[in-house]
């Protein structure tokens, strides 16, 4: 038996006790009220676990203390310990139906063809609640505890896919905290009939309103629109924005400067921006001091951008796609990563696993050297734009919600998969395996041929 499956084992049957003492844990202060011990933000720990929550954590004692004997203490040997993930912008809808798009060629473009074929052909509510769930059962077992779903929500599939996220909400409440957003083209906000009726939808499934931001001739009226909607119905806003190499795409500071024409008090989310990278500086520094100004936060999507920007045939890509993280973090900007599309036409890939997701954000976007807090970006600055309080941190009187790595540094963790890390949740370590894919093969046209 592994190390890994020992300390499994321990930890399982600590839970039994309902309390247990993990020692030498290796904490970061960037998710933890803690002071950094060494250059990376590491500290040694031990946890007091009781009822699920976590009771203390104290400095790590070099010998154990003396304690009830019936109180199991686990030496967990200078292993990493994270909070659980928050995943902040995903498409679970359009999740695994890349099998039935074969005209999909890794181009924005055919994906965007692809996938509205697909749609209208296939999107059935048994076809979405299979692939849907199925997407988080992977989450889950990567040690995802939140996530925030675009719906593609243009009649007539607003009526079929929301019903469905709605009973996937509550199938997992308890497992991952679910938030949904509206996906729509922004030139459907012209329909007062539409956007009243989505907003109406969106708040009643307690999720968010958002839009794909793009260069229409009355882009400024229609964000005015989509700020309305929300402030009448007490919604947040997520849009998607300037995912394309033109540098004239500038809807990022159009919606900041929406925000701050409209005086709007709830949170704002907008993902991929990628063409900050292509900008001149003098029109960068405009737009991240607007965007600073207004407080509006961005995710950057490193898997799906590297897929799509820059495809051309035949070609190696000249840039990465990504946006401006380090600029705006500088700022005061709230920023994330998250893992946008798996296994669809925007991108072939992925597992909904946070930690590949961090790894190549941090390969891809130099968040090293020094690693300073960026670990925050898939954990608690997610966390607060969604609006979920102490979740992805790890404290005194919060849920031992936590996962436990075999890697006791930066480099160890996100140099391996880490498929065998022990993802605990109210103090009790998982005991699931992946979903298998033959699992979707009774859906028309994604068994494997």
């Amino acid at each position: 038996m592994t190390a890994q499956l020992v300390l499994h084992e321990q930890l399982a049957a600590g839970a039994r006790m309902s309390r247990y003492v993990l020692r030498n844990v290796r904490l970061n202060s960037a998710v933890t009220n803690w002071s950094a011990m060494d250059a990376a933000g590491f500290f040694l720990a031990d946890l007091t676990v009781e009822h699920g929550r976590i009771l203390a954590t104290t400095p790590a004692r070099r010998e154990p203390t003396a304690t009830d004997d019936r109180l199991p203490i686990i030496d967990a040997g200078g292993r990493v310990m994270l909070p659980t993930f928050v995943d902040c912008h995903t498409h679970l809808d359009k999740g695994h139906i890349l099998p039935r798009t074969p005209t999909a060629n890794g181009t924005f473009e055919r994906a965007l063809a692809a996938t509205r074929a697909d749609r209208t052909t296939n999107w059935s509510a048994a076809d979405v609640f299979k692939r849907m769930d199925f997407a988080l059962r992977s989450a889950f077992h990567h040690g995802t505890s939140a996530i925030r779903t675009h719906i593609d929500s243009q009649p007539p599939q607003d009526a079929i896919s929301w019903p469905v996220f709605t009973e996937l909400r509550q199938h997992w409440r308890g497992r991952i905290d679910l938030q949904a957003s509206c996906l729509f083209p922004i030139d459907m906000a012209r329909d007062d009939a539409f956007l009243n009726s989505m907003a109406r939808r969106v708040a009643a499934a307690g999720g968010t309103l958002g839009a794909v931001a793009y260069p229409a001739p009355d882009i400024d009226h229609l964000l005015d629109r989509m700020f309305a909607a929300a402030a009448r119905n007490g919604l947040d806003l997520d849009f998607h924005a300037d995912e394309t190499s033109d540098p004239t795409a500038d809807a990022l500071r159009r919606i900041a400067e929406a925000k701050l024409r409209a005086s709007f008090a709830g949170k704002v989310l907008v993902g991929h921006c990628c063409s900050l990278a292509v900008q001149d500086e003098a029109i960068v520094d405009a737009t991240l001091d607007t965007v600073a100004t207004a407080s509006v936060a961005v995710v950057a999507l490193p898997t799906c951008n590297l897929y799509l920007q820059d495809r051309r045939n035949g070609a190696t890509p000249r840039w990465r796609g990504v946006t401006l993280l380090h600029e705006m973090k500088k700022r005061g900007i709230a920023v994330a990563l998250a893992s946008d599309n798996t296994r669809d036409p925007f991108h072939s890939y992925g597992d909904l696993d946070m930690l590949d997701t961090f790894r190549l954000g941090t390969r891809v976007l130099h968040l090293d050297h020094p690693s300073g807090d960026w670990i925050r970006a898939v954990t608690t600055t997610p966390a607060e734009v969604m609006g979920l309080g102490a979740k992805g941190g790890i404290a005194e009187g919060q849920p031992a919600d936590f996962i436990l790595y075999e890697g006791r540094s930066w480099s160890e963790v996100l140099s391996r998969a880490e498929s065998n890390r022990i993802v605990i949740r109210n103090g009790t370590p998982i005991s699931t395996s992946l979903p298998s894919y033959a699992e979707l093969d009774g859906l028309e046209g994604l068994a494997l041929g």
